[in-house]
């Protein structure tokens, strides 16, 4: 069983959320103050993160910030609920590093849907590209992906990926020089009815692009999306 921390300053959320979520093999834990929710985080245990973007003292995006600065938590699945579902919501948090969003109000069926489609992506060959075992490991001149274990090596340094940014980079690696579009990435990562718009996919590659620096393989495709250079890994 799953465990999933939820940080929101609501007490009534948590209680009917629990026991829906049990039905689906994931037991909801909840904190409503921010602080308590990162030394929660701390103490291990938990699989996936849910910020309520509305918290008193500190806002869900701050939350976020810090998840991602610490680095016994950088790598944990982040989703960030949104009261007014506002698109510089998603973007503010996307480019912070979570995962993905959900707009309030919610359908919980939604909400687990999205939490166990992020848990599979974040499960070592759970992506969306597996290959047999002895192909565990793309290899490139500067850069190593091995999947098994889901580390990134950036000439002979380890990187830290969020699950969305891992994922892409696994999405085009895999197939290097081939142009992905938008929607193409979008509907590998996310799922085909996913509530989502091109713009997310944007700011996820500048993310990895970032993390990836000097490296320069990820070329822009004008009009249509994006590819892969394995001649500048």
């Amino acid at each position: 069983m799953h465990n999933i921390l939820l940080i929101d300053d609501d007490a009534q959320l948590a209680e009917p959320l629990q026991e829906y979520f049990a039905r689906y093999d994931l037991n909801l834990l909840n904190e409503t103050h921010p602080q308590q929710g990162i030394e929660h985080l701390q103490q291990g245990g938990i699989d996936l993160a849910i910020l309520d973007v509305m918290l008193p003292d500190m806002d869900g995006f701050e939350v976020c910030r810090q998840i991602r600065r610490d680095e016994q938590l950088s790598g944990l699945p982040v989703l960030m609920l949104t009261a007014r579902g506002d698109v510089m919501d998603r973007v503010i948090g996307l480019e912070l590093g979570a995962d993905d969003y959900l707009a309030k109000p919610f359908e919980p069926r939604e909400l687990v849907a999205r939490i166990h489609n992020i848990l599979r992506r974040s499960q070592p060959g759970g992506g969306p590209t597996d290959k047999a075992p002895d192909e565990d490991i793309l290899a490139f001149t500067h850069l190593q992906i091995d999947r098994k274990r889901r580390k990134v090596i950036l000439g002979e340094q380890d990187t830290e990926l969020t699950n969305s940014e891992y994922e892409l980079l696994l999405m085009f690696a895999s197939e290097p020089d081939k142009a992905f579009s938008r929607d193409d990435i979008l509907n590998g990562l996310r799922g085909i009815n996913a509530d989502l718009y091109t713009r997310s996919v944007d700011i996820l590659v500048s993310r990895l692009r970032q993390k990836l620096k000097p490296l320069n393989c990820i070329q822009t495709v004008w009009g249509s999306g994006y590819r892969f250079l394995a001649a500048e890994a």
